[in-house]
């Protein structure tokens, strides 16, 4: 019976070739706006995980602040500073915390023979290269070995060995920062870099190499990775571990400033998640107008059919016969037509490659901009709607169809 129903399907389209061709190509229309649509969705939403993927997601940074309750005999309004015992009280108190490392920065004059710049110098444990998920384009990182011996070693941004070096190799040759030579050891691969951010400029060193550079008893920031997906909760043991130690309110926000790039992710993954469905919703009406015109062609049809139907039901055709006859035809129409579209859509995300978002605003952003994404989940969602708008848009005409009185529908004219 299935059999027939397609080859009676085939007929009736090979009756008016123009007609079914113009009706396919609406369908593919829309199935092709929706999956498009879909696919930037997750094109948006890949973009934003890359952007957060370049500064480490699973990271939290710690800067001292000003108590501004009053706690434990302590007066609002004093100054919370941190040390390597604090490091060391995290590390041991919270098991979450897969790498830490304290920081300690200075703004210093960078020479390398006549040239002379003004840069950023950060200096951490060596795990600070998976914590701020650095990659190296030359060279290596300082090692356990540096920070323990004080080496004079340093590890260059991108962007400081090009104003220093000016494209010439720059391993194994020394600079000088305020006066302190060191050797470069290595050099960071670019990374996304935002207005004045001067992620790119940094000069990394060991964290006992700074005390040549300046007093590292107290620490600018500590900052650390974790692996639980309960990123709140660990927020608020940390205040609750240094308000034990540091003698504020663990309530207190101002105390010590937190900041966890997971809740931005987990903000941007809800903004992904509304605009693939307006996207969806969007894409979802556009097959509907394709749907329509399906709908009046399939009437039209089934009016030009009528005496064919009179007949069929004189001879013993049923309801049934009548309603899945003319479902079919719809149904063949609407998978053929999507198949074509699906294959449109898959040229389009092809042919366009990236779409400019985030490298508008920023360097190296590239792996921030939008690419048509067409995941198997796209394809599923835009069939499981092509079928739906298939079914309705056939099954009115269908059903007329399978009600004409054969009586009437022999006269008809």
């Amino acid at each position: 019976m299935f059999r027939d129903l397609i080859q009676e399907a085939y007929g009736a389209m090979q009756y008016n070739r123009r007609r079914t061709a113009l009706t396919m190509l609406g369908m593919a229309w829309g199935i092709a706006t929706v999956v498009l649509l879909l696919a930037y969705g997750n094109g948006f939403g890949r973009a934003c995980a890359n952007i957060f993927a370049n500064f480490g997601t699973k990271l939290m940074i710690m800067i001292p602040g000003r108590s501004s309750m009053q706690a434990g005999g302590q007066k609002a309004g004093a100054p919370i500073r941190f040390t390597l015992d604090d490091v060391d009280t995290l590390s041991t108190n919270i098991p979450q915390i897969t790498h830490i490392t304290p920081e300690a920065s200075k703004q210093c004059n960078i020479q390398y023979e006549t040239r002379t710049f003004n840069f950023s110098v950060t200096a951490n444990y060596p795990n600070v290269f998976s914590i701020r998920a650095l990659k190296l384009a030359e060279g290596r990182f300082y090692n356990t070995e540096d920070e323990m011996q004080h080496g004079r070693v340093a590890v260059i941004g991108s962007e400081a060995k090009e104003k220093l070096f000016s494209g010439r190799n720059a391993l194994g040759e020394r600079i000088r920062i305020d006066g302190l030579s060191v050797e470069v050891v290595g050099i960071v691969s670019p990374k996304m870099q935002a207005g004045d951010d001067n992620t790119n400029r940094l000069i990394y060193i060991p964290f006992t190499t700074m005390s040549d550079l300046k007093d590292t008893h107290y620490l600018d920031s500590i900052w650390f990775n974790y692996e639980t997906p309960a990123y709140e909760r660990l927020e608020h043991s940390v205040r609750a571990v240094m308000a034990i130690e540091h003698k504020f309110n663990p309530t207190d926000r101002r105390a010590i400033l937190v900041f966890n790039l997971m809740e931005q992710v987990h903000l941007f993954e809800l903004v992904t998640l509304g605009l693939t469905i307006l996207l969806g919703f969007i894409g979802t009406l556009t097959l509907g107008i394709g749907g329509v015109g399906l709908m009046n062609i399939m009437l039209v049809s089934v009016t030009q059919r009528t005496r064919e139907i009179g007949v069929e039901k004189a001879l013993g055709a049923r309801k049934r016969h009548i309603l899945f006859q003319f479902l079919a035809e719809s149904l063949t129409i609407t998978f053929i037509g999507g198949a074509l579209g699906i294959i449109l859509a898959y040229g389009v995300s092809l042919s366009v490659g990236r779409l400019t978002l985030y490298s508008a605003m920023a360097k190296n952003a590239e792996g921030g901009d939008v690419r048509l994404i067409i995941a198997p989940s796209t394809l599923i969602v835009a069939t499981l709607i092509l079928a739906a708008v298939g079914l309705v848009s056939g099954m009115v005409p269908a059903v007329r169809a399978s009600r004409l009185d054969p009586i009437e529908a022999l006269r008809y004219e």
